[in-house]
């Protein structure tokens, strides 16, 4: 693969750049689009919904507690890097079907 993934390991877990795309009919991981993992959430991006929407969207889907899926940054943007303890590189592919 050239260029940057959509993940990185770091010393606490996998660090995965999302690209999040609100308001869609129902919470799904759409693929891999170029160095970013998206995935379509029902979730309106008001106060924070889509952020929460997206950490139980991942958890469930990786099968880890929430407390293993901390948003790093992108708060208030489309992009955001989200850092999952508990999971290796051939789990989060397997497990998203990417």
């Amino acid at each position: 693969m050239t260029g940057m993934s959509w993940h990185q390991k770091s010393a606490e877990g996998l660090v995965v750049t999302v690209r999040v795309v609100p308001r869609a009919s129902k919470d799904e991981v759409a693929g891999v689009l170029g160095d970013s993992l998206k995935v379509r959430l029902q979730a309106p991006p008001v106060d924070g919904k889509a952020n929460e929407m997206l950490a139980k969207f991942l958890a469930k889907a990786l099968d880890v507690p929430i407390r293993n899926v901390s948003l790093v940054s992108g708060q208030t943007g489309r992009l955001k890097r989200v850092l999952i303890r508990g999971v290796s590189e051939e789990d989060i592919r397997r497990r998203l079907g990417v």
